[in-house]
């Protein structure tokens, strides 16, 4: 991000018992013939369905094995039980995250739309930005959907249900109100919105910034002040053990941390949030991390152990 102001596994079908005292109580022959029915195939072995068996299938010369005819509706084996899907195992199992990637790559090419003024509670914004990028073309847009993606598979796989602002799948935005809109809507758990910095050269380093106490117009953020602080000291922690980099040496103080209020996508939230800059894009060896796809698969996991840490309490 740069500034222009100052900165399930299923538990597989199961026989019904009503359906196997049915077959018990069938005559020895009926009983004998039904059991012949069921091992016609080797155990494991799909039968053809009545839409896959072939049109010649009983002709003269066909050698394909049939299925002989049940002899009435009391012949027909048991059905069995639909597979009881289960619901999501894990620590997070019921927790909502939502992923908001920085930007949008399309946002280059709409640049009226996304100069459109929002209203984020203490004044108007643009939409949104088109980010920043390194000095070889690497964009913002670009790192935060790969960051993302690699995030939502490290959560899910701990069961808590994931949803994005966006995925690259329209051509801008959303704008800053809307994706503030998105979290409350999903009445996240936790809201982490994704980035990269583009600061001046030697400027090294990621930080994560937090809401500002705001009530003004359309923003409140007095009920998250508190947790979404919470939220971002777990982050910037388990960051720095997953990645090895050290907090922004121009931001922050040494901590870490940033607080602000100018920023729609907090102004406007009714849970807890927190924008992360992953490190400054603009910055060469900052650069040669954040173009290294094992390095964000680091940053992944530095996110995911903070915001497992918060919602697990």
């Amino acid at each position: 991000m740069s500034y222009d102001e100052n900165p399930t596994p299923a538990t597989g079908p199961r026989r019904s018992r009503r359906g196997l005292l049915a077959v018990a109580a069938l005559a020895p022959t009926t009983l004998a013939g039904w059991l012949a029915w069921q091992v016609m195939g080797s155990p494991g072995e799909s039968r053809p369905s009545k839409e896959s068996t072939p049109a010649t299938a009983g002709k003269p010369g066909d050698t394909t094995p049939q299925a002989p005819p049940s002899a009435s509706p009391s012949l027909v084996p048991p059905t069995a039980s639909p597979a009881f899907s289960k619901g999501p195992s894990g620590p997070l199992a019921g927790k909502v995250v939502v992923i908001d990637p920085g930007h949008n790559p399309g946002n280059f090419r709409h640049s009226r739309d996304i100069n459109k003024l929002v209203d984020i509670g203490t004044n108007r914004k643009e939409c949104d930005t088109t980010g920043t990028s390194t000095n070889a073309g690497y964009t913002e847009a670009e790192f935060t959907l790969d960051v993302s993606h690699r995030l939502r598979t490290l959560l899910e796989k701990q069961g808590a249900r994931v949803e994005f602002t966006h995925d690259n799948d329209r051509p801008f935005g959303p704008c800053i109100d809307e994706r503030a809109r998105f979290g409350n809507e999903a009445e996240a758990d936790a809201v982490i919105s994704v980035h990269g910095d583009g600061s001046a050269e030697g400027n090294r380093g990621f930080h994560v910034i937090l809401p500002a106490l705001v009530k003004s117009g359309a923003a409140d953020t007095s009920k998250i002040v508190g947790p979404s602080r919470d939220l971002g000291e777990r982050i910037v922690g388990k960051f720095v053990r997953a990645t090895g980099s050290a907090p922004s040496n121009y931001v922050g103080g040494g901590t870490g941390l940033d607080v602000r209020k100018d920023l729609g996508g907090l102004n406007l939230s009714d849970v807890p949030k927190v924008f992360i800059e992953c490190g400054n894009m603009r910055d060469p060896k900052d650069a040669a991390l954040l173009t290294s796809p094992g390095w964000r698969q680091k940053a992944a996991q530095g996110m995911a152990d903070g915001i497992s840490s918060y919602l697990e309490g």
